[in-house]
């Protein structure tokens, strides 16, 4: 049965109980051998990015699964990358619920979730006993009661647990959903942070003979003066890329629509363009010394197209999928790689 046939009858629940469902449901079609079977990339959809080899630039975006619980499931889908988190050092619950709400109208999800997730060291259980063996990446947080003065100890503290098994490590100080998060993102804070984690990364990579590169992803919300501040730190700490971006507070598109209002971090169709800027902007100040990954408002390939033109080397995935389903992960494919037309 088709997405399209069974996604008025996901809408039909309430948002997180459908997201928990469907995951669910596709893990146990997958083990039962009726999910789909993941096609080989064209030759020419491979990308070398932060020196790994992506054999397509289409991605997951963290959040769909926190707790890595569905990664094999999730690999049928066709995507070149899988990213899971957010994860932090100790199990939370995150923000009371309902903290998850679609704006069908809009094609858009609010979301004040909170970093909701079973702790590191569940997720690192989780990824050891997935057969997936593609590029994953993992993305980190600090818990909801670490002051933000400390955040830099819990990053660490996951960095230490998940480095062995990442392809890529994915740094997120971009979630408007704990309290104070986004302070890191300004000047002094950013360096004090990019200079331990890069300082603990060195000595993760003598001690596991690997060099696991980070990512760090950045909100939508930025001015101009704040992008060219954040490229510049980036490259002078030699950060190996960033993501642009997460979820938006911004409410002018969706003023006046059933839940327009409520608390949280604004994704899909409404994101499209500010997310788009923003990788523009960035891309632009980074003058290719530091890859960026597209993410937000992607619902079609030509949203996907629209990233790499702004200087996206890869793009990810979320909230296109809630309105999508599985077909947009192969209409992106295809639009960004000509062996796949």
């Amino acid at each position: 049965m088709s997405y399209a046939l069974l996604r008025p009858l996901l809408f039909a629940l309430e948002a997180e109980t459908a997201h928990r469902f469907t995951l669910e449901a596709f893990r146990a079609l997958t083990r039962l051998g009726l999910g789909p079977s993941p096609r080989a990339a064209p030759a020419d959809c491979a990308r070398s990015v932060m020196g790994i080899n992506f054999p397509n630039p289409v991605g997951l975006a963290a959040g769909l699964d926190k707790n890595g619980e569905y990664i094999d499931a999730l690999a049928r889908l066709g995507f070149g990358f899988l990213e899971v988190g957010t994860v932090t050092p100790r199990p939370q619950p995150g923000n009371p619920r309902p903290r998850l709400f679609r704006l069908p109208a809009a094609k858009a999800v609010i979301n004040r979730l909170g970093f909701n997730n079973d702790g590191v060291d569940r997720l690192v259980e989780n990824v050891k006993h997935a057969e997936y063996r593609g590029v994953l990446g993992i993305n980190i947080g600090k818990n909801a009661d670490t002051p933000i003065e400390r955040a830099a100890d819990d990053y660490v503290a996951c960095l230490r647990k998940v480095y062995p098994h990442a392809s890529y490590v994915t740094v997120n100080i971009s979630s408007p959903n704990t309290r104070d998060l986004r302070r890191l993102q300004q000047a002094g804070e950013f360096d004090h942070l990019l200079g331990t984690l890069k300082t603990e990364q060195r000595r993760l990579s003598d001690i596991h003979g690997k060099q696991v590169p980070l990512a760090v992803k950045i909100a939508p919300d930025l001015d101009a003066a704040q992008i060219a501040a954040i490229a510049e730190s980036l490259q002078r700490h030699r950060v190996e890329a960033a993501v642009a971006t997460n979820t938006t507070t911004a409410r002018d598109d969706v003023a006046g629509l059933p839940h327009g209002a409520e608390a949280g971090g604004l994704s899909g169709a409404p994101l499209t363009a500010r997310s788009t800027a923003v990788t523009r902007q960035l891309t632009q100040a980074l003058k290719g010394g530091v890859p960026v990954i597209g993410a937000g408002g992607i619902m079609s390939g030509a949203d996907a197209q629209e990233k790499i033109a702004a200087g996206a080397q890869l793009i990810q995935l979320y909230t296109g999928l809630v309105y999508r389903g599985p077909v947009l992960v192969s209409e992106c494919v295809a639009a960004l790689c000509q062996g796949a037309r």
